[in-house]
């Protein structure tokens, strides 16, 4: 797997895109994943392909700051991590590559992280597919935390991880020690979903042992255009326990958002 890399303030910004096959889905716009908390290029495995052949949109993936090729994270991520990444880093990324009005697709925190750009006023994502999104801390995701740094530290998790990750104790740490503080509890996004314009949808594992479907209900609430489904025999990674139900519904979600307006020929650029 051949990635590609943006250098942005210094950080190396690791990327590839996954063309659909046939004919392009370029007039659609594309598909941005944003990964996991623990995720990577590498550890989407084979779904993007899976996405870009089903959708017919060409699908970018990126490994966030301190994650797979990307450089290291070198400061304790904040409280706001998750929002610096979708309001700082995110929209120079989609400018660099010159993404117009993409889908974002995100699970977990990436999820979070991709409602969080959504509610932005300057946002011009055309939807938001959330897999198991985080919009606030429950006390079955810290539970799980804790089992996750039980794990780590017990397991052969840290060479498991190593695979896709340049520094997996980085990758790690940087995560499970931030759930895991005390100050991060108070981290909640609801009250920014209903300034979301675009579609959503949200789908959530019945099993899933980082979150309840409080979560994806809370969305529901509040978010005007917001779809939701529920997954049975499915845990935490809706597209790898239940990849072929992800699939039909994100392809029906994608088909019925409007196509990008053609750029006239001899438009002239905004000064």
């Amino acid at each position: 797997m051949q990635t590609a890399e943006l250098i942005i303030d210094g950080r190396r910004i690791e990327y590839r895109f996954v063309q659909p096959g046939g004919a392009t889905g370029a007039d659609g716009g594309d598909i941005v994943m944003l990964h996991e908390g623990l995720g990577s290029v590498s550890m989407w495995r084979d779904f993007p392909e899976g996405l870009a052949r089903a959708t017919g949109r060409r699908t970018l993936v990126y490994s966030r700051y301190g994650y797979g090729r990307s450089s290291p994270i070198e400061a304790p991520r904040t409280v706001d991590y998750m929002h610096e990444e979708a309001r700082r880093w995110l929209p120079v990324i989609l400018e660099r590559l010159r993404l117009r009005r993409p889908i974002l697709f995100g699970h977990s925190d990436g999820a979070s992280i991709a409602l969080i750009h959504a509610a932005g006023a300057a946002s011009d994502v055309a939807g938001v597919v959330a897999l198991a999104p985080h919009v606030k801390v429950e006390d079955l995701t810290v539970s799980s935390i804790a089992a996750a740094k039980a794990a780590y530290l017990q397991t052969d998790l840290p060479a498991r991880l190593s695979r896709h990750h340049v520094d997996a104790d980085g990758a790690f740490w940087g995560w499970n020690r931030i759930w895991l503080d005390p100050a991060f509890r108070h981290w909640n996004i609801e009250a920014l979903l209903p300034r979301i314009r675009c579609p959503i949808l949200a789908i959530q594992g019945e099993d899933d042992e980082y979150g309840t479907l409080e979560q994806v209900e809370s969305i529901a609430r509040s978010a005007p255009h917001a779809r939701l489904l529920s997954l049975a025999a499915c845990r935490h990674s809706p597209h790898r326990d239940q990849p072929a139900a992800v699939l039909a519904a994100v392809t029906e979600f994608a088909a019925s958002i409007a196509p990008l307006s053609p750029v006239p020929p001899n438009a002239c650029p905004l000064s």
